[in-house]
């Protein structure tokens, strides 16, 4: 069986030359790196995953990458991605953190989907090329390889507010998620235009700064109850801040919506047990267009204009149908 020694020996190398050629190091010259590549495929070895490379020339693998294991519409996201890989006979190698750039290289992965605040956009847009395309689920990147798959998180959190002021409420709370997140802004934004179109007045003490996970929004809830008057809705940046609040309120005798209302943003698992109102997000849909969109642009049909995924409100209990001041 032909092994790294005989292809060291065959192209008069060290054993750590063939393997830094392998793994894509930069340390190896173009003519050494090009005859090391073309003797493996002469003597036909194809160590792991890179030898499917070689073989072919190309990899059938994409990668996912995402932050947090706290949110459970992750799983559905997968789920979408997973099923349209696997139809089209690729691979999925499912990622958190740093541990994705080891990856996001052409001898591993084909192509990247990114779910990942962590990532920053000028990684991305280094990564990113003909032969490496990229889609991402958080943000809009103006790059010639790289695709955005976007939630239009304005148009639906502009109606849930509107609509929560048609029922009756006039004085709102805040939970937002991480600031720099595009999905943050985007809602906070949606937010305060639907207040001053109504010219209802909200003060940035108000607003509380959470991380998407349901800790900080029981942590929120617990602050706010120490003011001597709570607002008559909490508006929060996702379902499980919404439910961290709730969770607080009720510890703490507070009813919901008899006291204050809530609403969220996700429609997670738990949001409908929990009778939140909140914008349900398709991320089975989600997942399964951002692997089609890779593919397609693996394949050569290039196709980088952003993608709006559209939402939409369920109204449930947390809110009354109708609040008189």
């Amino acid at each position: 069986m032909v092994g790294i020694k005989e292809v060291a020996k065959a192209a008069g190398v060290s054993i750590s030359t063939v393997s830094n050629v392998l793994n894509e190091k930069k340390n190896v010259g173009e003519e050494t790196r090009e005859r090391i590549l073309n003797i493996c495929k002469e003597m036909g070895y194809y160590p792991n995953s890179v030898g499917k490379t070689l073989k072919t020339g190309k990899s059938n693998t994409i990668v996912f990458n995402f932050s947090d294991f706290d949110r459970s519409f992750y799983l559905k996201i997968i789920n979408g991605i997973s099923d349209y890989v696997n139809d089209n006979d690729f691979d999925l190698i499912i990622c958190t953190d740093k541990s994705s750039e080891k990856y996001m290289r052409s001898n591993l992965s084909s192509g990247s989907i990114i779910l990942d605040k962590n990532m920053k956009d000028d990684t991305l847009i280094k990564i990113a090329g003909e032969n490496y395309p990229i889609v991402v689920l958080d943000r809009i990147l103006d790059n010639p390889y790289i695709k955005s798959v976007v939630v239009n998180n304005y148009d639906p959190m502009s109606e849930l507010i509107q609509g929560v002021i048609d029922r009756g409420y006039r004085h709102f709370g805040f939970v937002g998620g991480p600031e720099q997140t595009a999905d943050n802004k985007e809602r906070y934004k949606a937010f305060r235009d639907v207040l001053e179109a109504n010219r209802i007045n909200f003060q940035q003490k108000s607003y509380f700064a959470g991380d998407y996970r349901e800790k900080s929004g029981y942590t929120a809830a617990k602050i706010l109850l120490l003011s001597q008057e709570l607002p008559d809705c909490l508006v929060c940046a996702n379902d499980n801040m919404a439910i961290g609040a709730i969770k607080a309120f009720r510890d703490n005798g507070i009813r919901v919506p008899g006291d204050i209302a809530v609403t969220g943003f996700d429609n997670c698992d738990l949001a409908e047990p929990m009778g939140l109102t909140t914008v349900s997000i398709p991320n089975y849909e989600r997942g399964y267009i951002a692997a089609r969109y890779l593919i397609e642009n693996i394949r050569g049909k290039r196709n980088v204009e952003p993608f709006k995924i559209s939402a939409k409100i369920i109204w449930r209990n947390s809110v009354s149908e109708k609040k008189s001041k």
